[in-house]
């Protein structure tokens, strides 16, 4: 019996070891992208080929992770209402990272296009959908908020209105505000809607 206990945790052990993951728990059985998933690090390049560690872009109260894209206008309809928030929470210790991971769309493009709109924020290109891929991101533009301790509280749109006219329900920045007022998310999840990431 016990060699059987040894062979079995053994087992355990190196299946756990065998394949690191971007995302931790507390809680075991949690999966990437799932509220209260903790999202461990990541390193991905921005429009100029430097490397960002997930780590070096956190902000100390929280990160926001959105997906966004070049080409499609509802993630283009968000352009300023994101460097707006990028702004209004940077001072607060909260940083906004964009994430690019359709396939077709170059960090030259990036580049160009972030230099267009005026967007400030760091946008990282995502090859080959890897983080998309394990936040379960579907669509441009979908965000991810983190609380300090790098727990996921809130995925989904941002606010309820693809052309920011008659805005009803500010999702994302609840969540920042519930958060940054110690308070439980409100509502932590919010179906994210715009164009489909294009991952080739």
């Amino acid at each position: 019996m016990r060699r059987l206990y040894t062979a079995a945790l053994l087992c355990a052990l190196a299946l756990g070891a065998a394949a690191p993951s971007p995302f931790s728990a507390e809680a075991s059985d949690v999966p990437g992208g799932a509220i209260g998933a903790v999202v461990a690090d990541f390193t991905l390049p921005d429009a100029d080929g430097r490397q960002h560690s997930f780590a070096s872009l956190r902000g100390k109260s929280g990160t926001v992770l959105i997906f966004v894209s070049t080409e499609c206008p509802v993630s283009n309809a968000y352009d300023a209402r994101v460097e707006k928030l990028a702004q209004d929470l940077r001072a607060r210790g909260v940083h906004v990272v964009g994430i690019n991971s359709n396939v077709k769309e170059t960090p030259e493009a990036i580049k160009q296009h972030a230099a267009a709109k005026k967007l400030t924020f760091t946008i990282l290109k995502d090859a080959g959908s890897v983080v998309a891929d394990r936040l379960d991101a579907r669509v441009t533009p979908e965000a991810y908020f983190l609380d300090a301790s790098n727990k996921l509280v809130y995925r989904g749109r941002i606010d309820d209105s693809r052309n920011g006219d008659s805005i009803l329900s500010n999702d994302l920045r609840d969540a920042v505000e519930d958060t940054l007022a110690g308070r439980p998310v409100a509502k932590s999840e919010a179906r994210a809607f715009g164009c489909s990431i294009k991952r080739g």
